[in-house]
Order: C-alpha cells, then structure tokens, then sequence
C-alpha cells in the first residue's frame, strides 16, 4: 500500500447480487461455478467462470451469457451445456493437458490486445493451471479465440522463477497498454497465509517476462484487478483475512492512477468499499471484477 494509512472510508452505495450460484433461481446446479469475471463482448454480457461440474474434479473454465442487448441483471442467464445438460468447458484441454488437467483451470482473467508484429487483434483468457492439484502449485497460460472458438495451449506462459514466488503463480489479471500485456498476480500460497503480490509485463504476454513485486506479504492483497477510468486508470482490488473474522482491512478496495503502473506506492490512497462482513448472500470477497 501507499506508505500513508489505507482511508478506511466506505463509498455509500448499494451493493447489488448479480449471479449467485447458491440461489437457485440461477441455472448453476449449486456451487458449480465460482470465480466470474464479467465481459461485455460483441454485445452481451458474458461471464467467464471457473468451476467443477457436479462440484467435483479438477476446475475448468465455464461460461455464462444474458441475451444480447440485456442490461446486468440476476436474471436471465443462460450457462453453456452440452446436448445432455452438463457443463460445456470454454475450451479443450487437447494441447494444455501435460500442465493444467490434473489440478484444473483457475480464476479466468479476459483480455483484448494486439499482436506487436502485426496488430491483429486478440482475445485471450488467462488463468491459473495446476499439473497435478487442485491446490497447486500453480502457473499462468491462457487460452486464444482464433475467430471461432477458444483455442488451449500446450505449455504455460508465466511459471515461478523467483524466490519470492514460492513456486507457485495465481490470480492472474491482465491488461492490455501501450503495447505491453500487463500481469498482476499472486505468488506463494492461501494455505500457507503467505501471499506476495507481483507485476509483471510482456511484449507479445508470452514471453520476455520483467516482473517485481508488487505488494509484500502483510497486505495479503489478492486480485489487482485495472481498467481504464475516465482520463486514468481504476482498480479494484481485495484484501484477504486469515483469521476466521473479518478485520478492518479486509474488504474491497479502490484507488486510481495516472497510468497503469506495477508500482503500489504510484496509486492512490485506497478507499474501502465494501468491508467482508457476512451479510447473508457474501462475506470476504476474493475476486473483483472490473
């Protein structure tokens, strides 16, 4: 964080359910997706979910729309299934199987960019895979729309290489800038109450990584979530508790910078906007979308 105190002051505002696979008025089957990140994409809204069908194996990634031309509503989603009523995956694991099938796909993050050698436009979804555990370790590949469908790939984009890392990248979040892919992510492990945060940025967000860290561990920050917000940029971001109960810093939080940096100190003083209270339908958030 910014070396001042976090302003622990709450933005009024309704807070509003939007997909609760809990509810059943949602066609989820229960908690068989998690983890949406909402895209307005050629019309519609669509959410991009990581799950389990029937709650159980390795997660995949999942997909749920509202009618084109739909405002955000509760209601009205349709999940993508199969002829037979099961979940339909985003895409196959034909290539990406070797690293992401036994420990399944993670917290999707979508993206729009452009190819620096030719500016093609591309969509990607990126997300945290897992060789042989649903808990990891973890690295980041995503999957590309080649104008048709959702291709995998064979091999990983962003694994661990630094100490701090702790062998295991997740919760990645990508923007596309100034001809740079832009990678926020989480390194280390829940399970250990040990998360540092790091920034990383590609050319072509294959390759030619340079990352550093982003927030140290005492923040327990996870999902820096960065769009772009009138003439600057906004993020969203969560802040975790491993105690049981839900401290002051624990919550939702919001800043805004010039430009979309991968330093904290260069954003603003964070504002809460929704503390992890239990208030019925959520507690302690974990992945902002923004």
């Amino acid at each position: 964080m910014p070396s001042a105190a976090p302003t622990l002051r709450p933005i009024p505002g309704a807070e509003h359910k939007l997909y609760d696979p809990a509810d059943p008025a949602t066609p989820a089957h229960g908690s068989e997706l998690l983890d949406p990140g909402a895209v307005f994409r050629n019309g519609q809204w669509t959410l991009f979910s990581a799950g389990q069908a029937h709650c159980f194996g390795p997660p995949n990634l999942f997909s749920a729309t509202l009618p084109p031309g739909a405002p955000l509503s509760p209601s009205g989603w349709t999940v993508a299934r199969d002829p037979s009523g099961e979940l339909l995956p985003v895409a196959s694991s034909e290539r990406s199987a070797p690293w992401d099938a036994g420990g399944g796909r993670h917290c999707p993050s979508y993206v729009r960019g452009s190819d620096p050698a030719t500016n093609r436009p591309i969509e990607r979804i990126y997300y945290a895979g897992a060789a042989d555990h649903i808990g990891g370790p973890y690295s980041i590949g995503y999957l590309e729309w080649n104008g048709e469908c959702w291709l995998d790939q064979s091999e990983p984009v962003f694994l661990a290489e630094e100490a701090w890392e702790r062998g295991s990248v997740f919760e990645p979040n990508l923007l596309f800038h100034d001809g740079l892919w832009k990678l926020w992510y989480v390194a280390g492990s829940v399970r250990d109450k040990d998360l540092v945060h790091g920034y990383a940025e590609s050319p072509d967000g294959r390759t030619r990584w340079k990352r550093a860290v982003f927030a140290p561990p005492d923040i327990n920050l996870f999902d820096f979530c960065v769009r772009a917000h009138g003439e600057g940029f906004a993020a969203v971001f969560s802040r975790l508790s491993f105690s049981g109960d839900a401290p002051t810093e624990a919550g939702l939080w919001w800043c805004t910078a010039p430009s979309p940096t991968g330093r904290l100190s260069d954003w603003s003083q964070p504002i809460l906007i929704m503390t992890a209270a239990d208030r019925g339908w959520h507690s302690g958030p974990f992945k902002p979308s923004l």
